[in-house]
């Protein structure tokens, strides 16, 4: 069995293939997207090697399956139309994280203020994931300035961020690890 090649070389000089073929920078608005959204997938993993909830590890892995399929539609070719994800962003995959929002937010005290990054690890880890969540979000929406991209996505990482606030929360309270709330003592 022949192996094939981790690299090609061909991006050496700052351009890369989308799907379909057609060479762009790699600074093209395109790459931003479908690339803060890897890093994204990736970062998730290694939350994923720190939390202890199943059920977070179960929903997780899935949002990472919707976040591959969404790069892949994110860097389809843009002379042509976007293709549709293999795992597409329904509005019932969405009611489901917010269902899992208001399920994990339940189990927690309320909030007293804003929530600094931190606490345990995984916490610190899962807000790490939200500040890429948000970033990923904000190059989306660039990128859909330029070229239509179904409505859902943007929905899916805007509730995306949210769960992982929650999931960060969520894994203080279940680690026995303060919360670090803002207490604006740097006037």
């Amino acid at each position: 069995m022949k192996r094939s090649s981790v690299y090609s070389g061909r991006g050496d000089q700052g351009m890369t293939s989308l799907a379909g073929g057609l060479r762009v920078p790699k600074t093209h608005v395109r790459m931003e997207a479908c690339g803060t959204v890897d890093e994204l997938n990736s970062l998730i993993g290694l939350l994923l090697t720190e939390v202890c909830d199943r059920r977070i590890f179960e929903l997780m892995q899935i949002v990472q399956c919707r976040l591959f399929s969404i790069g892949s539609y994110l860097s389809s070719d843009g002379d042509q139309p976007l293709q549709k994800p293999s795992h597409p962003i329904t509005l019932a995959f969405i009611q489901q994280l917010e269902q899992n929002i208001d399920l994990f937010d339940g189990e927690l005290p309320e909030l007293r203020g804003f929530v600094l990054p931190g606490g345990c690890r995984s916490a610190a880890l899962a807000h790490t994931c939200r500040t890429v969540c948000r970033r990923a979000e904000r190059e989306i929406f660039r990128l859909k300035e330029v070229f239509p991209i179904e409505d859902t996505i943007p929905v899916f990482i805007n509730r995306l961020s949210d769960l992982l606030f929650v999931i960060a929360r969520l894994e203080n309270f279940h680690q026995n690890s303060d919360e670090i709330i803002w207490n604006n003592i740097c006037k």
